[in-house]
């Protein structure tokens, strides 16, 4: 990992990503997110909605859960590494340790169909967390660590659609000038997650 035979990162901007055998890192460039503003009015999120960096796989067929510990150099409000989940550009989701506006680290998820939700998780005190994404059947699922064995979730979703889904990785600076972002202790598992909730 992360380029196993079966699944294998594609940078959407190569020279923002650097992939390696056991760690993965993007500098994300000013002014990039992906969001799509629910209120529908114009603002930072909504002028940049879809251009963040990303490096996404295909992970076949069947149930799979990748992880990783990821690391932000925070400099400025929103700005994030996240795992991502996408199917195109009016369908993805984002499990993401951003900065918030009161300058802390925040677990924060983002489901879009359409437009984007918004939602934060709990806060974490310093600048690495692990993430998980799950797909489980239709489902996917999201969790976030602080030790990278007991795992707290963060929410379940379905696009309701049997449509191929892409996973992988993001780095964004939606209102900055960019930032660092790394992801190591990656981990692409062919199994089914059994319980979303036991903390396993």
């Amino acid at each position: 990992m992360p380029d196993t035979p079966d699944f294998v990162l594609e940078p959407s901007d190569p020279a923002a990503w650097r992939i390696g055998p056991d760690r993965v890192t993007a500098t994300a460039p000013p002014r990039t997110d992906l969001f799509i503003d629910p209120s529908g009015t114009s603002g930072v999120a909504a002028e940049s909605m879809l251009n963040a960096v990303t490096a996404l796989g295909d992970p076949g067929r069947g149930d799979v859960v990748l992880s990783a510990r990821v690391s932000v150099d925070f400099r400025d409000t929103f700005d994030a590494g996240v795992l991502l989940v996408w199917i195109d550009e009016g369908r993805w989701a984002k499990l993401c340790f951003e900065r918030s506006p009161a300058g802390e680290h925040l677990v924060v998820s983002v489901v879009t169909r359409g437009t984007s939700d918004d939602a934060n998780g709990e806060v974490v005190d310093g600048d690495s967390v692990w993430l998980r994404v799950s797909r489980v059947g239709r489902m996917f699922a999201f969790h976030a660590s602080t030790d990278g064995r007991t795992w707290r979730f963060a929410r379940a979703f379905t696009f309701d659609t049997d449509e191929p889904a892409r996973i992988g990785f993001e780095a964004q600076s939606p209102v900055g000038d960019g930032c660092e972002v790394a992801f190591d202790d990656l981990r692409f598992e062919r199994r089914t997650l059994a319980d979303l909730r036991d903390g396993s």
